[in-house]
């Protein structure tokens, strides 16, 4: 063999000798990155104290009607009306979950398997808007449901994304249909 090729096969990578600062550098990187999920927690619990003075939930009657649409897919979260950055966590309104949503003349039901469950009555129904965000959740144009509803003096929107994005339409027209005819059976 030629003094080139030798001398690359005895090359090898250098033994470490400095266990000790190795093993530092690691522990202070996982206790930096607990500290850091530590204050994220502290800050979600602290955003639900500031949001306390939202009243429970409503839970759906034990006779809605029939079902005028249905759906499945996953919930994004609520925020404050207009406001989609700002976050509603209390009562479980900050928690992604999947969902099953049903439209009665009684208003949305809002079943959520590992999460709370809610009722929106028709009553505080607002708009149904195609929407594109909320709260850290972009999709494209018109690919989400927002439901805007009033709850304890509070407008909030809530996010949707059906598994068949092409059903959302025909939610925001029933849901306009409904909150436009409670307003005129309501003027009379």
């Amino acid at each position: 063999m030629t003094p080139v090729i030798l001398l690359a096969a005895d090359q090898k990578s250098a033994e470490v000798t400095d266990w000790a600062a190795r093993v530092g550098w690691v522990v202070g990187l996982l206790l930096f990155v607990g500290l850091v999920y530590w204050l994220m927690r502290e800050g979600w619990k602290w955003r639900g104290t500031l949001q306390g003075d939202l009243p429970e939930l409503p839970t759906a009657p034990s006779a809605p009607g029939a079902a005028r649409l249905t759906m499945t897919g996953r919930y994004h979260g609520s925020t404050t009306a207009g406001q989609w950055l700002d976050r509603i966590v209390a009562h479980g309104l900050g928690t992604r979950s999947r969902v099953e949503l049903t439209l009665t003349d009684a208003g949305l039901d809002v079943v959520r398997p590992g999460a709370s469950d809610f009722f929106i009555p028709v009553g505080a129904l607002r708009e149904g808007v195609l929407g594109k965000g909320i709260a850290g959740k972009v999709l494209t144009e018109g690919g989400l449901l927002v439901v805007t509803w009033e709850h304890g003096g509070r407008l909030i929107d809530s996010g949707f994304r059906s598994d068949h994005a092409a059903e959302h339409g025909a939610w925001v027209d029933a849901i306009n249909s409904m909150i436009n005819k409670s307003e005129t059976e309501g003027a009379r």
